[in-house]
This record gives C-alpha cells, sequence and structure tokens, in this order.
C-alpha cells in the first residue's frame, strides 16, 4: 500500500475485517480485507493485494486496485489497474492505466474536461509548412 497525498489521511481496513454496508469518506481510504456494499466518497481509494471489494457501485476520486474489485466504477480523476489484480465491471474515468497482467471484464467510459479539444484543426498546408522549414 502506498500512502496518498503528504500530509493527507489514510485510513486502513485492515485484512482481518470483512464489512458488508455503505462507505462514504472525504481523504484516502485502503480496503486490505473484504467488503460488500456501496461506496459513494470524495476522497481516493486503494484496494490492496488480497482484498475483494464486492459493490453494486463505487464512486471515488481515483481508485488504485492492487486486488480485486466487482461493481459499476465511477472515478472523478483516474483509476489504475495494477499488475495481478482483477476488475469486473463497467468503469469510467478521465484517465484510466491497465498495467500487463490485469484481468479486465467489462466497458469503459471515458469522461472528458469541460472544453472539447479539437486536435485536428490545423490546416494541411499549415502542418507541411512548419515541417519543412529548417530548424536550427
Amino acid at each position: 500500500m502506498k500512502p496518498g497525498k503528504k500530509g493527507s489521511k489514510v485510513i486502513v481496513l485492515g485484512n482481518t475485517v470483512s464489512m458488508d454496508g455503505f462507505l462514504r469518506f472525504k481523504e484516502t481510504l485502503c480496503i486490505q480485507g473484504k467488503f460488500r456494499g456501496t461506496i459513494e466518497a470524495t476522497g481516493a481509494l486503494i484496494v490492496d493485494r488480497g482484498a475483494v471489494v464486492d459493490a453494486d457501485h463505487i464512486s471515488v476520486t481515483s481508485l488504485t486496485v492492487h486486488g480485486s474489485v466487482s461493481g459499476q466504477v465511477r472515478a472523478v480523476d483516474k483509476i489504475d489497474m495494477l499488475s495481478g489484480s482483477q476488475v469486473r465491471g463497467d468503469v469510467s474515468a478521465s484517465r484510466l492505466r491497465i498495467a500487463d497482467g490485469v484481468l479486465f471484464e467489462g466497458q469503459c467510459s471515458m469522461t472528458g474536461t469541460e472544453r472539447e479539444v479539437e486536435i485536428f484543426s490545423r490546416p494541411t498546408e499549415e502542418i507541411r509548412s512548419d515541417l519543412q522549414r529548417p530548424h536550427g
């Protein structure tokens, strides 16, 4: 488990904890045991190696998965699925990283920023002239 941002609190549900219910938190929560239920938080969630989360819905700022997660996930910022992790369910985030060795079963929806960015808006002639211009 890696701690959250410097100075932020990390709450840990240890590997002997098995919990059913509804979780709400504002800081960083690290689950090392088992959890079943709903998670709605404005903080970050870390699912440690060996941990099992079976949720109908997870809504967090960011999610880092070392263990196993089942359920629909929505992260405001990012989802990191690290090597050896398992994620079953649809996910939605601004940024998504899936490492080698991850088992992911579900659909991914990328949420963008408020403003729309058009990356192909420059005319071809303008790009061509920039490429032909000597650099030095």
